[in-house]
């Protein structure tokens, strides 16, 4: 039986097939999302100082861990409160740059770095919507809700990157094979003898060529990684400033008698 024919006489298994597919594909997407509300979860149980926080709506939760309703007595916030919401945002956003401004540290814990992980996605999401709703000073918010939608989202910040980071140090470098991990290993020491003070300038420089070489196709360091070691092994090379040496005052000749 030729191709036309079998279409004709089966081409009513099309929906049925495709609709099986279709479901399929609807819970592999519904488990990937179970999974990530599983590590949530866990690292709510783990750490209970951040368990008062409701992830999914980004509110403080109550005693019986249900979102907080507003009232009439914390209608308001003061200059103290945005100050100390101002304080953690600085705070976590000066975590993130210590894994994007140090190379060593990035090369250890390579998936805070990795926008193929979910948690990883999730944190820089969390931390774009939190520096879009940071104020220039308090009384830029027009009103509760605007200062409601920024503490939140510094709230979220806090705990997205707290789960990101603790799952970075977890696995590692655990996902690559082993020559992945040999790589990393060699920019480990590479990185370390572009550092070393000790280390001659053509030693540096060779080693920071060889960083970019190692990494390539392993991880994708960020633009911002990368200038701030070059800068670091630059002034490295260069020195200390040099204090000018005093210049000889001009020699004094006696005037000549008149």
């Amino acid at each position: 039986m030729h191709f036309p024919e079998l279409f004709a006489a089966y081409w009513w298994l099309l929906f049925p097939i495709g609709g099986m597919v279709a479901g399929g594909f609807r819970s592999f997407l519904a488990s990937r999302e179970r999974a990530h509300e599983r590590k949530i979860e866990l690292y709510k149980l783990q750490h209970p100082e951040v368990a008062g926080l409701d992830v999914s709506t980004h509110r403080p939760a109550d005693a019986d861990g249900k979102p907080a309703a507003a009232t009439a007595g914390n209608a308001g916030y003061s200059e103290a409160d945005v100050a100390n919401t101002l304080a953690e945002h600085d705070a976590i956003n000066k975590r993130w740059l210590s894994y994007e401004l140090d190379v060593a540290k990035l090369i250890d814990f390579p998936m805070m770095s990795d926008v193929r992980e979910p948690l990883t996605v999730a944190f820089l999401r969390a931390k774009r919507d939190a520096d879009a709703l940071r104020p220039l000073n308090g009384a830029e918010f027009p009103g509760k809700s605007r200062w409601d939608d920024y503490r939140n989202a510094v709230n979220a910040f806090a705990v997205a990157f707290e789960v990101a980071e603790k799952e970075a140090h977890r696995v590692k470098d655990s996902a690559f094979n082993g020559d992945e991990q040999q790589r990393l290993g060699t920019a480990r020491k590479l990185v370390k003898i572009a550092e070393n003070e000790a280390a001659t300038p053509a030693e540096r420089e060779t080693a920071l060529k060889r960083v970019r070489r190692e990494l390539d196709g392993v991880i994708v360091l960020p633009d911002v990684t990368l200038a701030a070691l070059e800068q670091q092994v630059a002034r490295m090379i260069a020195g200390p400033a040099q204090p000018a040496s005093p210049q000889p005052e001009p020699a004094r000749h006696p005037a000549n008698p008149a």
